[in-house]
Order: C-alpha cells, then sequence, then structure tokens
C-alpha cells in the first residue's frame, strides 16, 4: 500500500484545502500524475503519486484542511498499464459479480460475504452501504442517504464522486405533504428576504486576515496627484508595430510605470523597505509587484530585478505572470520577495482609489483610468488631454510626506516625459 501525503508547501506554510480530487477511488494513476489539488494561501498545488498504482482510498473529501504530512489518499501498487489495464480490471470485476448458476450458487454467496466484509473493513465498521470514509462524511456534511446513492462501482462502493452526482441531481417529483417548519439552516431572514451562505476560500481568508492586520499595523496615509499621458500614449502609438515585432508583445502602460517606479525608488530608497522590529531593511534590489485579479482573488506576482529590464523584457514578464495566475498556475517563488507593487484598478474602470498596503512592504502605487479632461495650458489655453490620477498609499512610520510626495511628482515627471526612462533607470 502506497501512502499519498501532503508535501511541504512552503517555509511559512503548514496546512492547506482540499481544492478538488483528479483521480477517483479505482482510477488507475501513473507515477508522476496529480492526484489531488491543494489550495494553500498564496498558490494551488498539484499532488503527484510517487509510484503507479490503483487508487483506493481518498482519506479527505474536497473542502477538508489537511496538515503538511498527513496521508490523504492510499494506492494499491501495481505495473498496471494505464486506462486498459484499469478497463480490464472493471470488466473482470463485472464477470465476478454476474448471475451464477444455480449449482454454484452457495459458493459465489460465501464469496460475496467475504467481499462485504472486507469492503466494510476498509471503509466502514457499520453497517449499511459499502462506502469510502471520505464519501461517508461528504454525505454526512450534506445531509444525504447513502442508500439513495447510486454508484457504478463494480462492487457497490461509494465514493466521493457518487455523492457529488447524487447532490446535483435534480430531487424527483413528490406528492404534496403536509407543510412542516423549515430547517434552522433554510429558515427566512427577519425581512423575509433570500440569502445565500457561501463559505470562502482559503485564498480569500488570507487576503482578508493580511488586509486587516496591514490596517491594524502600519501607519497608512494615501496622497495623490494626475498625470497628462499624452506624451506616453503618443510614443506606444508611434513604437507600437515594430515593439511587438521585436519582442512579440504589445507595449503597455505597466513597464512605462514599472520603470519609472525603479528610479523613483532610487532617489528615494526608504519607499523601496520594510520593516523588521526596531530596524528599517532598505533594500538594494527592485523586485516590483505587480497586482492581478484572478479567479480566487487579487494575487501579486513578482517581476523579478525590473532595475535590469528593458520594457520587452518587463511586458514579457507581466504577461507571463498574469496568464499563470489566471490558471492558477503560480508557484509560491512567483509571489514571494517583492519589494514595491504596483496596482491598476484602471483596467476596471476606476477613477481614483487608495491602495492597501501589500505587507511587510512600505509603499504602493495605484493607477486609474485615462479620462479626457480639460486642462489649462497656460493663462489663456485650454485642451482636452488623456489624464489619469495616481495614488501612493505608504506607511507613515518610516517615510515622510514629503519623500511620498517627491516620489510621486518623480512618477510624474517621467511619464509625461518618457525620454527621461532612458537615462533614469
Amino acid at each position: 500500500m502506497i501512502e499519498i501525503k501532503v508535501p511541504e508547501l512552503a517555509e511559512s506554510i503548514t496546512e492547506g484545502t482540499v481544492a478538488s480530487w483528479l483521480k477517483q477511488p479505482g482510477d488507475h494513476v501513473e507515477k508522476g500524475e496529480a492526484i489531488v489539488e491543494l489550495e494553500t494561501d498564496k498558490v494551488n498545488i498539484e499532488v503527484p503519486a510517487d509510484e503507479s498504482g490503483t487508487l483506493d482510498e481518498q482519506l479527505a473529501a474536497e473542502g477538508d484542511t489537511v496538515q503538511v504530512g498527513q496521508v490523504i489518499a492510499r494506492l494499491s501498487s501495481g505495473s498496471g498499464g494505464g486506462t486498459a489495464v484499469a478497463t480490464k480490471t472493471k470488466a473482470e470485476a463485472a464477470t465476478e459479480t454476474a448471475p451464477a448458476p444455480a449449482e454454484t450458487k452457495t459458493e459465489e454467496v460465501g464469496e460475496a460475504k467475504k467481499v462485504e466484509r472486507r469492503e466494510e473493513h476498509v471503509a466502514s465498521p457499520g453497517k449499511g452501504p459499502i462506502a469510502t470514509p471520505a464519501a461517508r462524511k461528504l454525505a454526512r456534511e450534506k445531509g444525504i442517504d447513502l442508500s439513495a446513492i447510486q454508484t457504478n462501482d463494480p462492487i457497490g462502493r461509494i465514493n466521493v464522486h457518487d455523492v457529488t452526482n447524487h447532490e446535483s441531481k435534480p430531487a424527483p417529483a413528490q406528492a404534496p405533504q403536509a407543510p412542516k417548519a423549515p430547517a434552522a439552516a433554510t429558515q427566512p431572514t427577519a425581512s423575509g428576504k433570500d440569502e445565500e451562505r457561501i463559505k470562502m476560500t482559503r485564498r480569500r481568508q488570507t487576503i482578508a486576515n493580511r488586509l486587516v492586520e496591514v490596517q491594524q499595523t502600519a501607519a497608512m496615509l494615501t496622497t495623490f496627484n494626475e498625470i497628462d499621458m499624452s506624451a506616453v500614449m503618443a510614443l506606444r502609438k508611434r513604437r507600437q508595430e515594430k515593439f511587438i515585432k521585436d519582442n512579440d508583445v504589445k507595449l503597455g502602460f505597466m513597464s512605462f510605470f514599472t520603470k519609472a517606479a525603479v528610479a523613483a525608488l532610487k532617489r528615494m530608497p526608504y519607499l523601496n523597505a520594510e520593516i523588521q522590529g526596531n530596524e528599517i531593511v532598505l533594500k538594494k534590489y527592485y523586485d516590483i509587484g505587480i497586482a492581478v485579479s484572478a479567479p480566487d482573488g487579487l494575487v501579486v506576482p513578482v517581476v523579478r530585478e525590473a532595475d535590469r529590464k528593458n520594457f520587452g523584457e518587463i511586458e514579457k514578464d507581466i504577461l507571463h505572470l498574469a496568464d499563470k495566475a489566471r490558471n492558477n498556475k503560480l508557484g509560491l517563488s512567483d509571489l514571494t520577495g517583492g519589494t514595491f507593487t504596483i496596482t491598476n484598478g484602471g483596467v476596471f474602470g476606476s477613477l481614483l482609489s487608495t491602495p492597501i498596503l501589500n505587507g511587510p512592504q512600505v509603499a504602493i502605487l495605484g493607477m486609474h483610468s485615462i479620462q479626457l479632461r480639460p486642462i489649462a495650458i497656460d493663462a489663456e489655453t485650454m485642451e482636452n488631454r488623456p489624464m489619469m490620477y495616481v495614488a501612493l498609499s505608504y506607511d507613515h512610520r518610516i517615510v515622510d510626506g514629503r519623500e511620498a510626495v517627491t516620489f510621486l511628482k518623480h512618477i510624474k515627471d517621467m511619464i509625461e516625459d518618457p525620454e527621461q526612462l532612458l537615462f533614469e533607470a
């Protein structure tokens, strides 16, 4: 018997949640093939099989919290040949359970009882339908009677997949019954309006806890400015075709703001720092976090050594990390170690916001929508210009207002005159 354990996840992560079982009991598993997907505070991790075999038991249901080192499944070892072997095994099992001639009835009954006793020992010591422990647990949580569940398993064993399928089936029509008091969980609210309760994912809980922690531990303040985007937009229009040809990626706004942020951080080093106890740690490297909206919540993958990369390399990194985030493929190494963060609420239409710090960092730059607004060019001239509000939230414990305002002014100057970026960063 091969035990599948929760692997070491990361230095600071000791537990995870079973997100989904990729294999069901009875399925053949090749060595290195993923069996289960675990959700941690930061990323989803697929747990592979160390050896080939058949999945016998799932010892945790989807949604269960599991600890590092905990056994969550068992495989029976074997050198099977993949799908063909699994199919053959099911066919043989079906043949063995087919009706037998009368003269062998007594012998078959004896074998059936042996099988039943073995299955009860594996699944549950109690009487009733044969089911895996994980299936029994899930059925209890859902309030489902195991005897009402149908299974295609050759020996009649109910697994988690059968319970899930049963729950998704529409309930059969029933004759009208006398009304009775609803269960407490389904009682209407005092206002008589419908409500739905959804359990927060582990990642959403982590995001919530960390945002509250930052609000409680940092002296957070936000300063604002606005940027005329005319020069950058004109430059992108002139250079876009050649940029795509040379780099196989579009020239966006994020690379300009990333390069501008690096240049401004070099002038204002206390914004590229963190507090550890009673010490200030000034970072001499520039790993810039780029906030990305993923299916399970906001994540901040990191563009490493942004000061050493050109516009094309930065755009490629951002595109690659955003794609991994949206497909839940980010690794822990993609998310750790950032020194400063940029978030762009403008992609969702935000005109102005106050971004929250991404602890333990002490500053975050917020970009917003570009809108045409009338701007006074001089005492007599007004022009419609594409303008963007920008915001800098910072930890006032080590960053003073002068530094924050100066930092944001540097960003404004470099974006309005992007040729400066050739000399500054």
